[in-house]
């Protein structure tokens, strides 16, 4: 290795270096003008005996163009992704809402889990949660917080408490 080859070597490393240590911000402009300024550093310090080819100038330049454009359609699926949950989001909603007021005019059965006078859960000699089941027709429907509540003969309980749904007879 020639001596002007190593100080080409070693005025690029430190045109790295300072183009590293000019910008310590991630956005693509930025990351962009660091680009463009290490390679102006690197036309700038290239030995004059020994000019780098234009081949690789355009190399590096369709490298950074590959870089570019990948970011861009990562940020491009990004946005779908966000737009795909935002839209998954608004079907499960709907469905929800349709899940229980379908319910209206229905037979259904309801397993209650029981509780003491405090509000805890009531055990069994296992230490499972006893249950009540109540049966009646569906009057209402409703959402408290967002969650679907049934009344059935006249008191209120979460559709997650529904066992079975039958028509009317």
């Amino acid at each position: 290795m020639s001596i002007s080859t190593e100080i080409a070597s070693m005025k690029t490393q430190t045109a790295i270096t300072e183009a590293k240590t000019e910008t310590k911000s991630s956005n693509d402009v930025t990351d962009s003008n660091m680009f463009l300024k290490l390679m102006l550093k690197q036309m700038e310090q290239q030995d004059p005996t020994e000019p780098t080819d234009n081949s690789q100038w355009l190399a590096q330049m369709a490298q950074y163009s590959s870089l570019e454009a990948m970011n861009n359609l990562n940020d491009s699926f990004k946005s779908v992704a966000e737009t795909l949950s935002s839209m998954n989001e608004n079907i499960l909603q709907s469905s929800s809402i349709s899940q229980t007021l379908s319910l209206v005019g229905k037979d259904v059965t309801i397993s209650v889990p029981e509780i003491d006078s405090s509000g805890n859960p009531l055990l069994d000699d296992k230490g499972n949660p006893l249950y009540k089941t109540i049966s009646g027709n569906v009057t209402e429907a409703s959402f408290d917080d967002g969650a679907g509540m049934v009344t059935v003969n006249g008191e209120k309980y979460p559709i997650s408490y529904v066992q079975t749904i039958k028509n009317p007879s």
